[in-house]
């Protein structure tokens, strides 16, 4: 992927608000995250900030960064990474997006870049001479069976025809874009066969009938040919333990069938009794056995092939093979330092500072300083512009701690731009620092 810059200086604005509106949706929407997390709002309000303004300009990452306690560079990296961030300034009234991928290709995107390029201007990410038009060529928009296709903001345009785009593009020129509706510019709803469905014609009915499959040809044939003897399921191979349910008595087993098992058992038992059967292992007939019927233990202490020497009782009666239970380990204990004073304290930050009397000022006009950090500082007591202006070196260094700024206060000259707001206000603030508060 290319690299992705800002936009120059030149054309850089000196600061960005969101409009009333968006401020309540952005604060919203970073509520939504749990303590900690608010950080996830970036791209939402990276967003909500391109909408507003057509594209992501070095003000708006300074200003997200603020609200949201990041890093610029953090929110800088977000910005770059994704292109769907308009880093250069686009039309005021369109930036168009053409699809470049091969359906489109194959489908006639070439001559959707022409007409941009005659139109507006000859290279992607410039503005036309009245600045109300721009393009860009970009990967897929998603509904390749609508090839050509281009995206307008929010709105996508498809089944385009050079034509079709000079028409779209006049009408956006000319401020009239919303005489142009989005979707398909041709016969077409939606994603289905051009000039109509050819499939699923019915119409669909709430009552569901059951589905009989017809019959196959055997079936039909069947009656016609002699009926099959039946026969009895072979149970030879069946386990003697069976369910219940399974049980062949239960089932009707034929008394033949019953004969034979009874004739089975008694000879089995008359066998037995002519052995003198124990129901101990017969160790005699097996001389080279090298399990537990074999007698090797009493020849080699019981180092035989497939035998393991008994073990001894345990004092108490004991078995010797039942093996000690290992000791569970504990867990490690937490790290202190990894908790942050937010958490130690129940979530909540004990006071500094006694808050003084008075209604508090709006410390976000402290470049640095945004919602979630004013909160916390209200919460230490601290409210006034005149309290920070007033900070001494251990003051910041308590602040630092807490708050885990990490130089953040000397970094962004707190103190400085304190005083000059505590002694008059916004009008100080462009006296000392040559541009309005945040």
């Amino acid at each position: 992927m290319s690299t992705r810059r800002l936009a120059d200086e030149s054309v850089q604005p000196a600061s960005f608000a969101f409009n009333a509106e968006n401020q309540a949706w952005a604060e919203k929407r970073i509520a939504l995250y749990p303590a900690g997390r608010q950080q996830s709002a970036v791209i939402p309000l990276l967003m909500r900030a391109q909408d507003q303004d057509g594209w992501v300009t070095r003000a708006t990452i300074e200003k997200v960064a603020e609200m949201l306690d990041m890093p610029y560079i953090r929110v800088l990296e977000v910005a770059t990474f994704y292109t769907q961030f308009q880093l250069q300034p686009v039309g005021k009234n369109a930036h168009i997006q053409v699809c470049g991928t091969t359906p489109c290709m194959l489908r006639g995107a070439e001559g959707l870049i022409e007409v941009c390029k005659n139109k507006i201007h000859p290279e992607p990410h410039h503005l036309n001479e009245d600045g109300t038009m721009s393009w860009e060529e970009v990967e897929c928009l998603g509904a390749c069976v609508n090839a050509p296709m281009v995206m307008i903001y929010h709105d996508v345009y498809e089944d385009l025809t050079p034509e079709r785009m000079e028409e779209i593009v006049d009408a956006f020129a000319a401020g009239k874009g919303d005489t142009i509706a989005p979707g398909p510019q041709i016969d077409r709803m939606t994603s289905a066969a051009i000039g109509g469905r050819t499939t699923l014609l019915e119409q669909p009915t709430a009552k569901r009938e059951k589905f009989v499959p017809p019959p196959s040809p055997e079936a039909e044939a069947a009656p016609a040919a002699a009926p099959a003897a039946k026969t009895e399921p072979d149970t030879a191979a069946k386990p003697k333990d069976v369910a219940a349910e399974n049980a062949p008595a239960i089932k009707g087993t034929p008394k033949k069938a019953k004969v034979s098992q009874a004739k089975a058992e008694a000879e089995r038992k008359s066998a037995d009794s002519a052995a003198k059967a124990t129901g101990k292992p017969n160790t005699a007939m097996r001389e080279g056995a090298t399990g537990a019927e074999s007698h090797a233990e009493a020849v080699d202490d019981g180092k035989a092939v497939g035998k393991k020497k008994a073990a001894e009782p345990a004092e108490g009666g004991a078995s010797a093979s039942v093996k000690k239970s290992k000791p569970v380990a504990k867990a490690p204990a937490a790290n202190p330092r990894e908790v942050t004073p937010t958490a130690e304290k129940g979530g909540e930050l004990t006071p500094l500072f006694e808050r003084p009397e008075g209604p508090a000022d709006d410390l976000k006009l402290i470049s640095g300083v945004g919602p979630v950090i004013e909160r916390k500082l209200n919460a230490l007591g601290i409210t006034r512009y005149d309290q920070i202006a007033k900070f001494k070196k251990a003051d910041i260094t308590r602040v630092d701690e807490v708050l885990n700024f990490k130089g953040r206060i000397e970094r962004d000259d707190w103190l400085k731009q304190a005083r000059a707001l505590a002694k008059g206000g916004a009008e100080e603030y462009r006296k000392v620092f040559g541009k309005d508060p945040r």
